[in-house]
């Protein structure tokens, strides 16, 4: 019984040995920066929270009516996809504020007046960084995508929606293939389908319209109650319904159905689960995503998804660039700056950053850039960037 009480004590005993074997320079910088890193984390977390979903959650409790202990809850569960979009912003504050205080004290010329260069003294927070970059990696593949669902999940419960893991509502799908001159055999590439659903639950759609193009002059649509994959047949199945038939010549047929199997393809209901936001994904369900799409035709999704899936990659290493363009502007901070200069100079910068993404981004969506440089430019803008500073620092 009283070895369990000093259990504690010899565990910060073996702390304390395993911190022994870090130089003391960096255990030093290191708690000049976990402060003002922490600070960093909750004051971005709060106001991106506040602008991104309190306002909306305050909306719906005076419109709606939702509970007040259901808006806490789904706020919690928003909570890890603001806490790590303020990471890499959080480390670009955090370094400007420790390492400007350092400059600030003189304690950054003391050291290069012993020998030791810029770049040994701002290792620390690079490593710091390359955690952070993990951190968000993990925060971003693994918990988000399961939070933001069950935030969905709790929110449309309570709002009186049904709802369950295969799900969605006004479902709209485009496939791409070849339409046929049903008189010449001419061929070409086009639309072929254009199919839309006003809801989809447990793999049946209800209300489905589907207008067919594959036949040149001929347009065909099919509406009816539901419709569900039929696995033995390999095939769509209709139930009560109708399909009207345009004709070139003007004419038109229709004919009434209880049951009806069309060609349309298993890809519907797949793309029919898929979250609607990118966040709410996990990098094996972005990578499926974009070839259910493309083998779809529905190209610019594809695209967009792509990009998204390098998003994935870019935002972990923000950390580490903003890491690395605090540490080069605090150490080359003037006398008298203080926090009001670092605070000014880290919003200017983030906002630099965030535009120069979002150009990008969309550049790639629409096709114009690659999807991996789209997402990768304002990275590689940046680190450039923080590599001419950091040179400017050590002279």
């Amino acid at each position: 019984m009283l070895n369990n009480l000093f259990l504690p004590t010899k565990f910060l005993n073996l702390i304390k040995r395993k911190l022994k074997i870090i130089p003391l320079l960096d255990r030093w910088i290191f708690l000049e920066l976990w402060p003002p890193l922490i600070f960093s984390i909750a004051a971005f977390t709060v106001v991106s929270l506040s602008v991104g979903v309190i306002f909306d959650l305050i909306r719906k409790i005076v419109e709606i009516g939702l509970p007040f202990s259901v808006a806490i809850q789904v706020l919690m569960l928003k909570l890890p996809s603001f806490i790590v979009i303020s990471f890499p912003m959080a480390m670009l504050l955090s370094t400007l504020l420790a390492y400007g205080s350092l400059n600030e004290n003189s304690e950054i010329k003391a050291l290069k007046s012993i020998g030791i260069t810029i770049y040994r003294i701002i290792l620390p927070g690079l490593l710091l960084s390359f955690f952070m970059s993990y951190m968000t990696f993990i925060f971003n593949n693994n918990i988000v995508p399961i939070a933001n669902k069950n935030a969905e999940i709790v929110l449309a419960n309570s709002l009186g929606k049904s709802f369950a893991n295969e799900e969605g509502e006004d479902i709209i799908f485009s496939k791409k293939g070849e339409i046929v001159d049903p008189y010449s055999n001419f061929k070409k590439k086009g639309v072929t389908h254009l199919f839309y659903a006003r809801k989809f639950f447990k793999g049946q759609m209800f209300d489905v319209t589907v207008i067919d193009f594959s036949k040149l002059g001929f347009t065909q649509m099919l509406k009816a109650k539901k419709g569900v994959w039929n696995i033995d047949k390999n095939n769509w199945e209709f139930f009560e319904g109708d399909i009207l038939t345009l004709i070139p010549d003007g004419s038109n047929s229709r004919t009434k159905f209880l049951s009806f199997l069309y060609p349309l393809g298993a890809e519907l209901t797949n793309i029919a689960q898929l979250p609607k936001d990118a966040n709410d994904m996990n990098l094996g369900e972005a990578n499926t995503a974009v070839k259910l799409y493309q083998s779809s035709g529905n190209i610019k999704e594809a695209r967009r998804m792509k990009v998204r899936i390098q998003e994935k990659f870019t935002l972990p290493i923000a950390c580490s660039v903003f890491a690395l363009i605090g540490c080069s502007f605090g150490v080359m901070q003037k006398q008298g700056g203080g926090r009001s200069q670092s605070f000014g100079l880290s919003i200017i910068l983030i906002l630099i950053y965030y535009i120069l993404s979002f150009i990008f981004s969309s550049l790639g969506v629409k096709g114009i850039m690659n999807p991996f440089f789209a997402a990768w430019t304002p990275v590689f803008l940046s680190m450039l960037g923080g590599g001419f500073l950091l040179k400017q620092a050590s002279k």
